[in-house]
């Protein structure tokens, strides 16, 4: 969940004194990888990072007997510090059972209890059930199914056939030969997504039921765009050296002291990593103090030319790279 710093008064607005709240700076939301995308879909890896990431966000919620009532993937960021997905915006969030919003979620992502209500609340009348922390997981459903397809599935979960078998829907799309994903055993998935997109909310999937799922057991590696696309404060440098220079001490010793003086320019190196052999051999790794810094790398020193040679530069996850785990294959 977003961290909050503060919240202060602005004396000066031209429509008298506003509350502001002071949050912390985040990276790249969802709907943008769902752009950059180009309806290819995402890897799995950053789809079981956000799916793990934002239910954990939700089990907290939930447990507090708070609703966010607005999850959709302009509300999901990338935190390049904390390295997760974050969820924000509680603007529409409700404490269960004392609903004081009555207009909630948005067009594309509303639970069908949450639409009953809506349209009651426009007509001026009461509705007889209330909303519960279950709308959250159907929007999470439907944004787990659009980061797969990488398509918008607002007009497919407003129609009519969506409503009357939106499980056939489901799996057209996993069988779908357009979908990248469709190569990869992707059935705990279908399956976690068809939980949290029951009509009946009684039999939708809690967030800490949909944390047991099998999907999460599943050991993928992130694609080469999601090390472009996803922050950490882990760089990674290839193209960089050849196997000769590994291969002689004295050269290998200058080589690593120029890369250690370049990337200083951008910030304070924590630690560097230059692996020998495989996996990793001849990448380049570099921890900064921060994510800041590891971005002004990132864009420096990509296409920069080191050694006669032009020099591709990505973020890697500084959790495996705290554990020592280098992915060999990136696609």
């Amino acid at each position: 969940v977003v961290t909050l710093y503060g919240v202060f008064t602005n004396h000066y607005s031209a429509h008298g004194p506003s509350h502001c709240l002071l949050l912390e700076l985040l990276d790249i939301s969802v709907s943008e990888l769902l752009l950059h995308s180009s309806n290819q879909g995402c890897s799995m890896w950053m789809i079981q990072h956000c799916a793990r990431d934002v239910l954990e966000a939700l089990a907290f919620l939930h447990h507090k007997g708070y609703v966010h009532a607005d999850l959709k993937p302009r509300n999901i960021l990338w935190s390049a510090e904390e390295e997760c997905f974050k969820l924000i915006d509680f603007g529409l969030s409700f404490k269960e059972g004392n609903q004081d919003v009555k207009y909630i979620q948005t067009d594309g992502y509303r639970a069908p209890e949450a639409e009953l209500q809506n349209c009651l609340a426009q007509a001026g009348l009461q509705s007889e059930t209330e909303c519960t922390s279950a709308v959250d997981l159907w929007s999470l459903g439907i944004v787990l199914l659009e980061m797969f397809s990488g398509m918008k599935l607002k007009h497919t979960v407003q129609s009519q056939e969506w409503k009357t078998n939106s499980s056939a829907i489901i799996d057209r799309i996993f069988a779908s030969e357009g979908v990248v994903n469709s190569a990869i055993p992707a059935y705990h998935l279908r399956d976690l997504i068809k939980s949290m997109l029951h009509c009946d909310q009684g039999k939708r999937a809690s967030a800490e039921k949909a944390l047991c799922s099998p999907f999460f057991s599943i050991p993928f590696a992130p694609h080469i765009e999601d090390l472009v696309m996803l922050p950490t404060p882990v760089l990674r440098l290839l193209n960089v050296l050849s196997d000769a220079s590994l291969q002689c001490e004295e050269e290998y010793e200058d080589i690593v002291e120029d890369i250690r003086e370049e990337c200083q320019k951008y910030g304070p190196v924590v630690s560097l990593l230059i692996p020998k052999e495989n996996p990793g051999k001849g990448q380049v790794f570099v921890e900064y103090a921060n994510a800041g810094d590891s971005k002004a790398a990132q864009k420096m020193l990509t296409g920069k030319i080191f050694d006669g040679k032009f020099v591709v530069a990505t973020f890697y996850p500084l959790s495996a790279y705290k554990r020592g785990y280098l992915y060999q294959n990136l696609l």
